[in-house]
């Protein structure tokens, strides 16, 4: 018995570069492929056996990128958000995404070269800002909002007072 498809999955609108993206992305997590491609053809919209979408999985998640031109672009009102084990995987996926044309931002979050936004956010905030002592929350949340990728060690610190 095969198991049932995801019934809900995120579209990822791109102007030509659909291919390109679910590539990348799927490099950069475990579980992750890219599953089918499919082209236009003579009917159109776009240029005959060009990408028109590419269904990919990102740690077991589906996704579908469609190419449908310039009209829409990302914007910060939709994120990616990873859950991330620790500093290391922080920092190997804030280097991969910012590269290339990506943006640094603040709190975690970060747009990719393709204009997409992620938060890289290591498992430990959630922990700290949602502890029940409401000084130590404080001060990892106010450290928080001070950074641009996120450090665990210093989100540690500052909750703890150091």
């Amino acid at each position: 018995m095969s198991a049932q498809p995801q019934k809900i999955k995120t579209c990822l609108w791109f102007d030509g570069q659909a291919e390109e993206a679910a590539e990348l992305y799927t490099s950069l997590f475990d579980d992750s492929r890219v599953t089918q491609v499919q082209r236009y053809s003579e009917v159109g919209p776009g240029e005959p056996g060009s990408v028109m979408v590419v269904m990919f999985e990102l740690a077991g998640t589906e996704f579908m990128g469609l190419n449908g031109g310039p009209e829409f672009q990302f914007t910060e009102a939709a994120s990616v958000y990873v859950d991330c084990d620790d500093q290391k995987e922080v920092d190997r996926l804030w280097s991969a995404l910012t590269a290339d044309g990506g943006q640094e931002g603040p709190c975690g979050w970060l747009k990719d070269k393709y204009g997409l936004s992620w938060q890289i956010i290591p498992r430990v905030l959630d922990e700290l800002i949602t502890d029940p002592d409401p000084a130590r929350s404080g001060r990892a949340m106010k450290a928080m909002l001070s950074m641009g990728k996120l450090d665990v060690q210093a989100l540690v610190d500052a909750a703890d007072g150091k």
